[in-house]
């Protein structure tokens, strides 16, 4: 029986989209129909008080509107004692019908933010189907059973096409496994017991060889349903910034609420001192409470959470609270393990290094054949190497007569013997020893060569023939294209990077080097990387850090930041505050620019909506006074002259100020979903460029459009022209 060998490029899973295109596939419109409709319905749910509550600024809107909805009502029942002139009664109602409005707006953008998590929740639930899962008794025979009667600790197994059943621990063998319904990623994944890359997630399907499973969560308690629950929106609690914004809005509002309640008593007294006049009606002071107290943030809020939230997810991140996007943003130091982030995860053949008087096409000869049965990647670097530098091609090998000698922790050596010839090729104090052991001897420059590689950061493998030293193969750490140029970017944002390997400082500082990174930990340990968090965070810094393994359990707990890969261990995905579906460790950057973006979004709407509240001032006072102090053959009062922007009566000006209060809150929906557009620069460099654009546009853009609409309303004969 004969092996051949054809030292052709081994094929590798395929890599599925990119990630932007994984991204695009699963972002819906932002107005998706079917999610629009079912925010219609929740907006008119979420009128329910007790919901309403919950948002002070919205509570006391909706208070404000059930007041004048009872005030128009009564005005049309002569019983209940309400007289109101027919201008009057219609202003009320319109003021009524725009409060609401307000109240719906902020209801609909709340709801549609939750609604494209919703739509997330039902395609998970597609994956939640009637399951069947065998299990192993203890007797040793499989039974089928429900999955939802499957409890942690129980075994089962998986064959081709099965789906697997709950989340679990591969406990034996190996095989492909679709994780498509998770991550939307159609290339399958290699899972294998032990190591880091033997968990599995309930829903995704075995599509080669057999495993064995033990289930690590009851039901209810599973990835999935985690998922559900999260991507809904039901366990989404508020930030401490977002708490910390709710105050000072709900702040406002008292203070707002205070100085409006006193205005009519004044009003009264002044109208009772003068003899003439009438003071403002209670839906006129209603409409002024409205328009004074931060109604365009207090409506988009709650939507700005939830959708950061989703945009993390359009990633394919699985963020396990808003504290975790907010966190984020605020990130100063990022930790990134080398291996698989910043390098492509395993190191290949980059040249073969002949000592002096070998040939170099010997070298890699000797370098291939002792790596034909080397399965490792390093191994088929060599392979490949030889074979697209030289020319190398396969060879037909008998199985009887070859005799191949496996890599093993004690020798740090493989090879292989056939007639004649006796190769061996690994660490080069392996291979001294080895060739001092056969009676040979070892050249000087071996050694020489062995240094210089490892001062550049590369692994060197000494390679022997029948005891003759022959050179060195050089292994080198392949840094990720377009590494040095996300770096640079991250520190545009003011972020310290960090690489974490355990190889030795030579190469770790070459590496470091290489990649751009800010500073490197070398041979680091678990407890290392505990203690370096633990130093930044003593100083003031917030952290992030990706990590696959149960060894970067402990750091992914104490990191502000922790983001665990899928692919990793149940330990690491339980410890971190997001979980990487695409177990892409280089997606940490886009994690801080969604958190910068989220508190960008955040402080540029509350800019806004405190700015533009000066033009509806500039609306609604004048208004409100322009019947106090009625002078003989007017129609206004003095203060009507404050009317800088020449609105034609205190009814269209009110009624034009309320209409844009509530069209405002729909209009910004896009941006609270969207998000405000990042660029990386500086903490005081954001806040300016905030205060510039967003306080402007805040204070300039009410007035051009309470015009119109007071024109349209006079216009439309909703309101009176004088």
């Amino acid at each position: 029986m004969a092996t051949t060998l054809n030292n052709q490029t081994p094929a590798s899973a395929p890599s599925g989209m990119d990630p932007a295109d994984r991204r695009t596939s699963r972002t819906r419109p932002l107005f998706d129909p079917p999610i629009v409709r079912r925010a219609l319905g929740d907006a008119f749910k979420k009128l329910d008080p007790r919901l309403e509550a919950k948002n002070p600024v919205m509570f006391v809107v909706w208070i404000g509107s059930v007041v004048t909805t009872l005030i128009f009502l009564a005005s049309l029942i002569p019983a209940a004692g309400v007289s109101m002139g027919g201008w009057e009664r219609a202003f009320t109602g319109q003021i009524a019908l725009w409060l609401w409005f307000t109240v719906l707006f902020a209801n609909f953008a709340e709801a549609i933010a939750e609604g494209r998590g919703k739509a997330q929740a039902d395609e998970l639930r597609k994956t939640r189907t009637t399951t069947r899962a065998k299990r192993l008794g203890k007797d040793g025979k499989i039974e089928e059973v429900p999955a939802s009667s499957l409890r942690k600790g129980e075994i089962v197994v998986c064959t081709v096409g099965d789906v697997i059943p709950s989340d679990g621990t591969i406990t034996e063998g190996i095989a492909s496994v679709d994780e498509s319904a998770i991550t939307g990623e159609s290339a399958p994944v290699i899972r294998e017991a032990g190591g880091d890359r033997s968990a599995v997630t309930g829903g995704t399907k075995v599509i080669s060889d057999q495993l064995k499973i033990e289930i690590t969560a009851n039901p209810g308690e599973t990835f999935i349903d985690r998922m559900i629950s999260l991507v809904e929106g039901a366990s989404r609690q508020k930030t401490p910034n977002e708490i910390a914004l709710n105050i000072l809005i709900a702040g406002l509002t008292i203070i707002f609420l205070l100085a409006t309640v006193t205005l009519l008593p004044f009003a009264l007294y002044n109208v009772g001192q003068a003899g003439s006049g009438a003071a403002p009606s209670i839906t006129v002071l209603i409409a002024l409470l409205v328009c004074l107290i931060p109604t365009t943030i207090g409506g988009l809020l709650s939507a700005i959470g939830i959708a950061g939230m989703d945009r993390v997810m359009q990633y394919n991140v699985l963020a396990m609270s808003g504290k975790a996007v907010e966190a984020a943003g605020d990130v100063d130091v990022l930790l990134l393990d080398k291996t698989g982030t910043i390098t492509l995860g395993n190191r290949q053949a980059a040249e073969f290094l002949p000592l002096p008087g070998v040939d170099i096409a010997e070298l890699a000869d000797a370098a291939q054949l002792s790596s034909l049965a080397d399965e490792t990647p390093e191994g088929r670097s060599i392979v490949v190497l030889a074979k697209e530098k030289y020319n190398l091609r396969g060879r037909h090998l008998e199985e009887k007569e070859t005799e191949f000698i496996p890599f093993t922790a004690q020798t740090r050596m493989s090879g292989v013997n056939i007639p004649g010839s006796c190769v061996r090729k690994g660490a080069v104090q392996a291979v001294v020893d080895y060739v001092k052991q056969s009676g040979g001897t070892v050249p000087a420059e071996l050694q020489e060569i062995a240094d210089g590689i490892s001062k550049q950061g590369g692994t060197p493998l000494a390679v022997v023939l029948n005891e003759k030293p022959l050179g060195i193969i050089y292994l080198k750490d392949i840094v990720k294209g377009g590494m040095r140029e996300r770096f640079d970017h991250l520190r545009a944002m003011g972020i310290k990077t960090v690489m974490i390997t355990g190889d030795n400082p030579l190469t770790a500082a070459a590496i470091a080097q290489e990649a751009g990174v800010d500073d490197f930990l070398a041979q680091a340990k678990p407890e290392d990387k505990m203690a370096l968090i633990k130093k930044e965070q003593a100083e003031g810094r917030l952290v992030a850090m990706t990590g696959d393994g149960t060894n970067d359990a402990p750091a992914l707990a104490q990191a502000d930041v922790g983001v665990a890969m899928n692919s990793g261990t149940q330990a690491a995905k339980e410890a971190g505050n997001m979980v990487d579906l695409d177990s892409n460790p280089t997606k940490l950057i886009e994690i801080v620019e969604i958190g910068k973006q989220l508190l960008m979004t955040r402080g540029a709407l509350t800019t806004f909506s405190i700015a533009n509240d000066v033009a509806k001032y500039f609306a609604i006072i004048p208004a409100m006074f322009s019947t106090l102090y009625i002078l003989s053959g007017t129609a206004h009062g003095p203060l009507w002259a404050l009317n800088i922007m020449q609105l034609h009566s205190p009814y269209s000006a009110v009624l034009a100020s309320v209409i844009f209060n509530a069209l405002i809150i729909i209009a910004l929906i896009p941006v609270a979903l969207r998000g405000v557009p990042y660029k990386p620069m500086g903490a005081a460099a954001l806040l300016r460029r905030n205060l510039t654009m967003w306080g402007l546009v805040g204070i300039i853009l009410p007035f051009p459009f309470i015009k119109l609409l007071d024109w349209a309303v006079v216009a439309l004969h909703c309101a009176p022209a004088h």
